[in-house]
């Protein structure tokens, strides 16, 4: 596993329940293009211990193509950690998570 990977891992892993980030936040945090930290999300080998349905987009948004079940699964997910959302979009004022770099 690469640095970069293992650093992406360990910011998701520390996302608590019902809180989520965006792809942009934590490339910003690791100095990595958003587009790549979507692309490690994407090939978590273990979505129990690194949550990465708690990675929406910019807009709120969750990812329709979530590897692990499509965007339902993940906007369910959420929702059972009490992520809340306005229409499609997780309600940013209430569930964004502010991390430290």
């Amino acid at each position: 596993m690469s640095s970069k990977t293992s650093e992406v891992y360990k910011v998701v892993s520390d996302i608590p329940k019902g809180k989520v980030m965006t792809y942009g936040q934590i490339g910003e945090i690791l100095s990595m293009n958003p587009r790549l930290v979507g692309r490690i999300l994407h090939e978590n080998p273990d979505p129990e211990t690194v949550p990465c349905h708690r990675v929406v987009n910019s807009r709120g948004e969750v990812a329709e193509k979530y590897a692990f079940g499509g965007g339902d699964a993940q906007r369910q997910k959420l929702k059972q950690e009490g992520v809340e959302f306005v229409g499609n979009r997780v309600n940013i004022e209430k569930s964004f998570y502010k991390r430290n770099h």
